[in-house]
């Protein structure tokens, strides 16, 4: 198992929000993808669209204020604040999916094949839900991003020649966001358009089952941009607010409370890495 520095899901979020553009209608599947919208630049506008009948919702709900009537497909509770949302059936949902009206689904995988094929609802060792909307988003989004980490939490491949899981959708799967590459399917093939750095693209490749195409303008993958770089300034305040907390002990329970440790290390993992 290849041991170097990889991006943690909050920048593999960070840069899949750089395939999203203004106006843009989106349905955002569960894990990573849900992390996008905090990393969306503010002049950019977006319209978040869930499977369970909600159009242009914004934030999640504060604590004390969830409305259980109001939630999106990954379970999380939305607010009623956002100016312009609205609320309808899942039957007019589904019909704005696949009558092609979704611009970007951003969605998580288990295995995509080198034709594009994606699985991502079930696990054969592992007992799980039906496949949902997954299928109709797979196929009825005009453009498929895949937000992921490259290998699973034991080292196997999840970019497979054929895959081995029941399929989701048949080569539909235009681009791929892990944390180590940005991969593009091409003609029924990955070609490789960006790395991260202090990787090679053997080392790509050696948890890349199929073949890969090296694209001519080979870039490094860079998470971080001009039209994202204001998420910094949350993570740069929380560094000096951590600081604060190493030299004010009497204050520490109180800045604590809005202030969680995890944010700092985060700090670190998205401004060091590249």
């Amino acid at each position: 198992m290849n041991n170097k520095n990889k991006l943690p899901r909050e920048a593999i979020a960070m840069r899949v929000t750089k395939e999203l553009h203004n106006g843009n209608v989106v349905n955002l599947g569960i894990g990573i993808p849900t992390l996008c919208p905090q990393f969306i630049d503010p002049k950019k506008f977006i319209m978040y669209h869930s499977e369970s009948g909600v159009l242009n919702y914004g934030e999640m709900a504060s604590e004390g204020k969830e409305d259980t009537n109001l939630i999106n497909a990954g379970g999380q509770y939305l607010s009623w604040d956002t100016p312009g949302m609205s609320v309808f059936d899942s039957a007019e949902s589904f019909s704005m999916i696949r009558g092609g009206h979704i611009d970007v689904a951003v969605l998580g995988a288990y295995q995509i094949s080198a034709q594009g094929d994606l699985a991502n609802w079930k696990l054969t060792n592992r007992k799980s839900g039906n496949i949902g909307g997954a299928m109709d988003l797979a196929i009825g989004a005009k453009k498929l991003i895949i937000a992921m980490e490259h290998t699973d939490k034991k080292g196997n491949i999840k970019l497979v020649n054929h895959c081995s899981l029941p399929i989701t959708g048949s080569k539909c799967v235009n681009t791929i966001v892990t944390d180590v590459a940005v991969i593009e399917i091409i003609d029924e093939s990955m070609v490789l358009k960006e790395i991260l750095p202090g990787w090679e693209i053997k080392d790509v490749q050696e948890i890349t089952e199929p073949k890969l195409i090296i694209d001519k303008n080979l870039s490094v993958l860079s998470h971080i941009g001009p039209t994202n770089s204001y998420v910094l300034f949350e993570y740069i305040f929380v560094l000096f607010t951590g600081i604060i907390l190493c030299f004010a002990p009497y204050n520490a329970g109180r800045i604590k409370s809005f202030v969680p440790a995890s944010k700092i290390i985060k700090f670190f993992d998205l401004f060091f890495l590249i």
